[in-house]
């Protein structure tokens, strides 16, 4: 089989929040004439991120199309869930011409791209690109570091200082592995903040990378599918903060679901996720709530303090009006039973 008849595949990779699903959503509903599957992979199990996408599938991506993998990185599972579900996309009547995999905002991307390596696939399927999202106003105010001033300071004194911690090293590995950088939210960070992280990026990129600024995922798919990076076969130029093993852990990171009754205003999860940000150190928090006297479903995303909420579909008649958010942190920061008493949830014993 020839390149020219590999199946394209776009890896969406980027820090938790930077807005991968809504850069999917938009390219769900602009495909730029290619019928696509995309491939979800979320940290946790709650499938948030497919149930947003699946609500709003369209012909050239119905919801058959849509697959989730919840039971852990993609790139950690690769024969029991990666393999069998390309396998079956492939196998679709009509078959896709494209498939896009958002990673969790968790993953590193090359142990993703080794997969494709694998000889079940390798002959069929290509990696067009790997695009990272970067929110801006994160990057600018040096979210990915303990410290961005004394980081900033050493490194234009030395780059060969060693500053990673758990979370720089995963944000560093997205840009070091990606073709193009979508820079999300730049009206947050204002053109001081954009030009800020532009700055960073490029300092840590291990080559010249172009950066788009994008705002709520609205791209031309043009500028990123049909790349043709081949990026499987360019791995030695993407290099790893985890290129010296074998595999790589997720244990830095846990994450745990809670189920909460319906609430009386949007402001009351609000509130508690801003309680979590500022005494729990929470990295994230996503999922659904039930509103009293709403008859749709508010759809929660929150990233530290700053949280995001829209009424995103009524709630279906045989679905119950359930409220479940997942919440992410450090291994050493979850604690489930302030977590559970924050957000008002009924004790786990109860």
């Amino acid at each position: 089989m020839t390149d020219l008849a590999k199946l394209p595949v776009t890896v969406i990779t980027g820090f938790l929040g930077s807005g991968k699903t809504t850069l999917v959503r938009h390219l769900m509903q602009n495909p730029g004439g290619k019928r696509l599957a995309v491939v979800v992979n979320e940290f946790g199990d709650v499938g948030v991120d497919g149930e947003i996408l699946k609500g709003c599938a369209i012909p050239e991506c119905p919801a058959e199309n849509i697959m989730e993998l919840a039971n852990g990185c993609i790139c950690c599972t690769v024969a029991d869930d990666f393999i069998p579900t390309i396998e079956a996309l492939m196998a679709l009547d009509p078959r896709p011409e494209h498939i896009l995999i958002e990673t969790s905002g968790l993953a590193l991307p090359k142990p993703l791209l080794k997969a494709f390596d694998w000889p079940d696939i390798r002959s069929k399927i290509t990696v067009d690109g790997v695009i990272a999202l970067a929110d801006a106003e994160a990057v600018a105010a040096g979210r990915f570091a303990p410290n961005v001033a004394a980081v900033d300071a050493q490194r234009l004194a030395d780059d060969s200082i060693d500053h990673e911690t758990p979370l720089s090293e995963v944000f560093e590995d997205q840009i070091s592995c990606a073709d193009i950088i979508l820079l999300t939210k730049p009206d947050l960070a204002g053109p001081e903040g954009v030009a800020k992280a532009k700055a960073i990026i490029a300092r840590e990129a291990p080559r010249p990378l172009p950066v788009v600024e994008v705002a709520e995922g609205v791209v031309d798919p043009r500028v990123i599918l049909g790349l043709e990076a081949a990026a499987e076969n360019d791995m030695d130029a993407r290099p790893s903060h985890h290129d010296d093993h074998d595999d790589h852990e997720h244990d830095d990171f846990e994450s745990i679901v809670v189920e909460l009754p319906e609430m009386d205003s949007p402001e009351v999860l609000v509130k508690a996720i801003e309680r979590l940000a500022s005494e729990l150190n929470i990295l994230r928090v996503k999922g659904y709530a039930a509103v009293s006297g709403k008859p749709m479903r508010l759809l929660v995303q929150a990233v530290g303090a700053r949280v995001r909420h829209q009424y995103d579909r009524p709630w279906k008649a045989d679905e119950a009006r359930q409220s479940r958010v997942v919440v992410i942190a450090e291994h050493d920061d979850i604690d489930a039973a302030k977590i559970r008493e924050i957000l008002g949830a009924a004790p786990v014993d109860a």
